[in-house]
This record gives structure tokens, sequence and C-alpha cells, in this order.
């Protein structure tokens, strides 16, 4: 059930993405009296699942969900339609229109995606609104929550100041934003510091346990009780440890720190259990473990029990276009830092590219049309800006060939689009196998 819930996210997605996108080939064709010939959901290799033709076009849906694609009239395509090209030219063809009407086309796929996401986050902004925590909240610091975080001189307790010389108003924002970072300006004990951050961070990450290395610190919980662990009498799922030893432990850390410290003894302790204050004994095995696994909190959790206070902010419909704008800019800039560190060999970001089954891995298990519309923008983002690449056979490569003709009055033969738009089929290809490849071999070795 859970990988059928994944599967209609994935599919829904991007079935929604690639119709948008071809629409806005489509459409600009259309106006400029362009014969668009197929409009196909899906690849259509040998045969189609469905197919319907409507006045001069058809419509249909391919087998094989790898994307989608309009036929335009006297365009070299993916089709590579030698025999229509060698024909005397249409009016009613591409190649017969004006090159400013011909960018207009090539255009009309990304603006489309561009204008869709801005369109998302306005309107997730107007319905859902903001929830975020201060990082002003964070009074007792941050949780370092996993090795890398350690290895990059970063503690528990330290206070996020700025990252890069500006300040960082929401948390949330402070994870993402430290993997393109150099430099972070933290408050340890009252004291200013400032910690490096490599250039092969996102390497690093990635080489590790594979999820931010700092976030917020949050009370011990109880999650799952190891069988075997002499506590199961005492401690049960959901009781949230409060003190050891008459030690106040806030936070999971120091429950934790007290364990390593305390191996093969029997403490007594104070759990919150039903809202009720409870005493047990919780016996230290010889590793320095309670025999328990840490839960995580919610944020209606962790504001009950007085840890924080997160932010919700609403917003009227106007309110809501400047502000969804302004994240959906946030998100291409972001994105645009994940390019230029994927092509930056010594980041090791290139090795975190994945295709499909990447993507189909970040829609959860259950439904949230919060989180659909949410991944669905940035895949939104992503396919415009990779759309965008001056690569033959992507719209960024025809392009880059109709600027070329606007400004130089010259118009780059057949014979050279074909040549180029095989170079960039065949560069596609590779970057399709190289991306899926990632895939196998992180489900080869684990990662």
């Amino acid at each position: 059930m859970e990988i059928a819930i994944k599967l209609s996210q994935f599919l829904l997605s991007l079935s929604l993405l690639i119709i948008l996108h071809e629409l806005g080939h489509f459409i600009p064709a259309k106006l400029f009296k362009t014969r668009v010939e197929k409009f196909y959901l899906f690849f259509d290799i040998k045969f189609s699942l469905f197919k319907k033709k409507i006045g001069e076009t058809e419509y249909g849906i391919g087998w094989l969900p790898l994307g989608g694609y309009v036929k335009i009239s006297g365009m070299i395509d993916e089709s590579m339609d030698k025999e229509q090209m060698a024909l005397p030219p249409q009016p009613w063809e591409f190649r017969t229109k004006p090159a400013w009407q011909r960018l207009i086309i090539m255009l009309g796929g990304v603006t489309v995606n561009f204008i869709l996401a801005f369109v998302i986050y306005i309107g997730m902004t107007f319905y859902y609104g903001d929830l975020y925590l201060k990082t002003s909240e964070l009074k007792d610091g941050i949780a370092v929550t996993s090795k890398v975080g350690e290895e990059l001189g970063f503690k528990t307790g330290d206070k996020i100041l700025a990252i890069d010389g500006e300040s960082v108003t929401k948390f949330n924002e402070v994870p993402n934003k430290l993997l393109f970072a150099k430099s972070v300006t933290i408050d340890r004990n009252g004291a200013k510091q400032t910690i490096n951050l490599p250039v092969d961070l996102i390497k690093k990450v990635m080489g590790g346990e594979k999820r931010p290395f700092i976030g917020w610190r949050e009370p011990f919980a109880v999650g799952m009780v190891d069988e075997k662990s002499a506590n199961i009498n005492n401690l049960k799922p959901k009781d949230i440890v409060l003190k050891m030893n008459g030690m106040t432990t806030k936070y999971a850390d120091q429950v934790v720190d007290y364990a390593k410290t305390h191996k093969g003894q029997t403490v007594a302790a104070i759990v919150l259990r039903n809202e009720v204050e409870t005493p047990v004994n919780i016996s230290i095995n010889a590793n320095g473990k309670i025999g328990v696994y840490q839960a995580r909190l919610g944020v209606e959790s962790l504001e009950k029990l007085g840890i924080y206070s997160f932010t919700e902010q609403r917003y009227g419909f106007l309110e809501s276009i400047p502000v969804g704008i302004t994240k959906g800019k946030d998100q291409l800039l972001g994105y645009g830092k994940q390019l230029k560190a994927i092509f930056n060999p010594e980041t090791g970001a290139y090795k975190g590219v994945g295709g499909f089954k990447a993507i189909f891995d970040i829609f959860p298990k259950t439904w949230s049309w919060e989180v659909f519309w949410s991944i669905t923008a940035i895949l939104s983002i992503m396919l415009g800006v990779m759309n965008l690449l001056p690569i033959p056979a992507l719209d960024g490569g025809h392009v880059v060939f109709l600027l070329y003709e606007i400004v130089s009055g010259k118009k780059p033969s057949d014979k050279f689009l074909e040549n180029a738009q095989m170079v960039g089929f065949v560069l596609l290809i590779t970057l399709l196998v190289f991306a899926n490849g990632n895939d196998i071999y992180k489900a080869i070795i684990g990662g």
C-alpha cells in the first residue's frame, strides 16, 4: 500500500509537469499557426497506450514514463524526421516562422515550469501559511546529530549567529544553507567563533549518515523498547525522561551522555508518562545504553512541554503573492547553487545526482497534499532549469541557436542542427545513464 501511494504521487506529479511543460510549447505554436503533429504524455516507442487524433494533432499516452513531447512540423527535434526536412518548407512549419516566434515557442515550456512553481508557492503560502522555529528560540543551542557535524567542529550547545556573514532568522533554513556555505559564526559558551566549512562538505554528508548534521535539541522520548533490555518493565513507549539520579535531563543528548558515564549502573529516574511524573529505575548496560530507541517529538508536543514556541504565520491572498514569489526565487537560486556544486568536481556533489528512483524516493509513504505540492514545485523548477541548459536536444540548446540567428542574422544549416541534435541526444543519454546508474549503485551498496 505504501509503495502504491508513493507511486501514485510520483506519477501524478510527473504527469502534471510533463503536460504543462509541453502545453508551454503547444500553445504558442498554435498561436503562431504552426502545425503540431503529436502531443504525448510519456514516450510511445513502437506503440502507445492511448491515442486519438483531433484535427491535425494526435494526442496520446505512451508506455515509457521518462518524459513527454510535442512533435512540431518542420522542426529538428528528437524525432530526427529527416524525410520531412528534405521536403520544401511549408508555411505551417516551424522552420518558416520568424526567429522571434520560434524563440517564444522554444521558451514556452520552461516559462510554464517557472510560472507553475511560483503559483504553487503562492497557493501554499495562502492555504498553509508558514510554520517555523526562530533561531532565537534555541536558547540552549543546537544539537549535533551526526559524526560529520563533530568532524566539522560543531558541538551540541553551539548557537548559530550567522552563515557567510548573514544572520538567519528561521532555523528551518539553517541545515540547507550550511551545505553551500563557506563559514558559520557561532556562540560557544558566550564566545564568538568561526567555523570554516570545507568545499567538499556535500561529499562528506553523503558519505556519512545522509541527514542534516545539526538540528534542534529536544527531550529524550522513548520510541521502541528493546525486548532484550532489562528496561522493558520500566520504560514504555512515549515516556519522556525528565531526570536521572536527580539531574534534570531536559534534552536527549544529556540522557545519552549520562548513560555513557554510568555504564553497568541502575539509576533512579523520573519520566513523564501520560502527563504524570513517574519514578522508574533505568538499567544502563555495559555499553552505556539504556535499551530503548529515541522517538522524535512533533511541534505540538514540543510546545506543550514548553521546550520551544514555534511561529505560525497566516497570509491573506494578496499578502501571499510577494511571499510566495520570494519562496520561489529562493528555491530557484538554491537549485542554481546545487547545479554549480554538481559541476564542480571538488565538492563531490555529482555523486548525489539521482535518476527516477531518487525522485520516486522523495515522495512520502503517506499521502500529504502539502508535501506533494512542495515536491512538485521543486521538481518544476528543476525541470525548467535543466531544460535551459545549453545542450542541443534540450530547449536551451535550441534557444542558443535561435539567439545566434537573431544576433547574427544567419540561420544554422539543417545539417548542422541535425548533427548538433545527435550530439545533444548522446549527451542526454549519458547523463540519464549516469544519474540512474548512481541510483543502482546506491541501492547495491545500501546507500
